[in-house]
């Protein structure tokens, strides 16, 4: 008689994590609408829901290797925010008293995701694919967010603008280092070389690799 091949991901993390995402996505469509879902972040937060379930360790890689490092300064701006200084602005958001105490809750998970993905892969493994598929996917996202999407605006409220910082680090005004499309050639190079594959050689270190 066959043995059935144990879970790499124990049942109550899919389920907390699902009761997680059941509460997130309808409150964010809710509240941002749907185009939130083309920050990195969210996609990450969607590849994760879908990869803890199916136990892909490609999908797991995808999305910790896109989130990582950005996160990680997510965390450490953050920080800075809450004892009174600045870094760069991109958590300023959360110190917005526009935003709900729930709302700006949930945001939080871009302190834990990143730990949480760093957990799954330790379990399913790393699998070295993930840098090609998730610089292909950032890559698409950033165009369509650059062509399509709403730039920074000062009056901009709540909604999504400036998705995935490509008119600069500002949701306010968009930079003025530079002509916008080298700006745009910047993030469509520099996060791959700066964010991505650092992530990658550090993950196929101190990962097991997937499959083994």
């Amino acid at each position: 008689m066959e043995t059935a091949t144990p879970a790499l991901v124990p049942l109550p993390w899919k389920l907390a994590y699902t009761t997680f995402m059941a509460v997130l996505v309808p409150i964010y469509l809710r509240q941002y609408g749907p185009r939130n879902f083309l920050y990195f972040c969210d996609v990450a937060l969607l590849l994760t829901l879908v990869g803890i379930w199916t136990e892909s360790a490609l999908l797991l890689s995808i999305a910790t290797v896109g989130i990582l490092l950005p996160q990680t300064f997510w965390l450490l701006d953050f920080a800075v925010g809450a004892v009174g200084g600045r870094l760069s602005g991109m958590t300023d958001y959360m110190f917005d008293s526009k935003r709900s105490l729930g709302l700006r809750g949930l945001s939080l998970f871009h302190g834990w995701l990143p730990l949480f993905l760093l957990y799954l892969l330790s379990r399913t493994g790393y699998d070295v694919r993930a840098l090609l598929l998730w610089t292909t996917i950032a890559s698409a996202l950033l165009l369509i967010c650059y062509f399509f999407m709403p730039p920074p605006s000062p009056t901009r409220g709540i909604e999504p603008v400036n998705i995935n910082y490509v008119h600069g680090l500002s949701d306010d005004a968009a930079q003025t280092w530079m002509p916008a499309w080298v700006w745009l050639l910047f993030t469509l190079v520099g996060w791959p070389l700066l964010l991505y594959w650092p992530a990658h050689e550090m993950l196929k270190r101190l990962m097991p690799a997937a499959g083994s």
